[in-house]
């Protein structure tokens, strides 16, 4: 797994009582950003956690995976995006 260290989140309190955390992973090859949704506030120990988990939850099922096939499709994740910058 990429060294995750370099992760600065932001957290915004929503009217529906949800966080919106912005995040950003600092890497010199490949930036990226993103916005994960939660049910509370959180620590950030806790978000930078469950960053790592779902990056690896959506690596591990992107792996071995033929893009073209309708078989074994990817599960939509609608609380946890990621961008490169």
């Amino acid at each position: 797994m990429k060294d995750l260290n370099k992760i600065s989140v932001e957290q915004k309190e929503l009217p529906s009582g949800n966080v919106q955390v912005k995040f950003f992973i600092e890497d010199e090859v490949r930036p990226m950003y993103g916005y994960l949704l939660t049910n509370e506030p959180k620590p950030v120990g806790e978000i930078i956690l469950e960053i790592q988990e779902r990056m690896l939850q959506r690596r591990m099922s992107m792996s071995g995976i033929n893009p073209f096939s309708l078989k074994n499709p990817v599960k939509e994740d609608h609380n946890f995006y990621l961008y490169s910058a």
